[in-house]
């Protein structure tokens, strides 16, 4: 046999095996840090979570219907003109427009800065893309039934906290994660 035909013993498992090469590829790629506006999927997980509760909510109750989930939580299908807990519902209606632009402009804004965090940030993109999603989720109620869509309605007795939605509890989380990163990175 010559030399050239002489079959090559396998390579002993390590560095130069093609199980190796693929191991050290995928730690690469885990190590790798995603780009923080990888989360603006979990914006648009929220927005349509948010609108597909409010399209069941609307299809299967009546307005002030209620539906006893918990002995302290109802569904009840509520139309809110105003801001969060119902703040400005009884204006004359310039509150729509200005809702409408506030959240418009505070998305763009967190867009942006989520876009310019640096790679491996999780905490603060987390915070921002529930608050995006909230805020546009709310947005889209504004701009296609003229009120926002609220159903949640929790109680303790007679005591009702005010009714409200999956995109304001995304923004009330978002806020709250974004409350904590701030005093963290402070006591770092």
């Amino acid at each position: 046999m010559s030399p050239s035909t002489t079959p090559t013993p396998p390579p002993p498992p390590g560095k130069g095996t093609p199980v190796a090469i693929g191991l050290a590829t995928l730690s690469g790629l885990r190590l790798q840090r995603t780009h923080p506006a990888a989360w603006l999927w979990l914006s648009l997980f929220v927005v349509a979570f948010d609108q597909a509760t409010k399209f069941l909510v609307n299809r299967f109750l009546d307005l002030y219907e209620r539906v006893e989930v918990l002995p302290v939580l109802d569904f009840t299908l509520l139309h809110n003109t105003g801001a969060a807990f119902s703040i400005l519902a009884d204006a004359s209606g310039w509150q729509r427009g200005f809702f409408i632009t506030l959240g418009l402009v505070v998305s763009g804004a967190l867009v942006v800065w989520l876009w310019r965090l640096p790679r491996g940030e999780k905490f603060l993109p987390l915070a921002l893309a529930l608050i995006i999603g909230g805020a546009l989720g709310n947005v889209i109620d504004r701009v296609t039934h003229g009120y926002v869509i609220d159903f949640i309605h929790a109680h303790w007795g007679a005591a009702y906290f005010p009714a409200f939605n999956i995109a304001d509890s995304a923004i009330t989380i978002g806020a709250a994660l974004l409350m904590l990163d701030a005093f963290r990175e402070r006591h770092t």
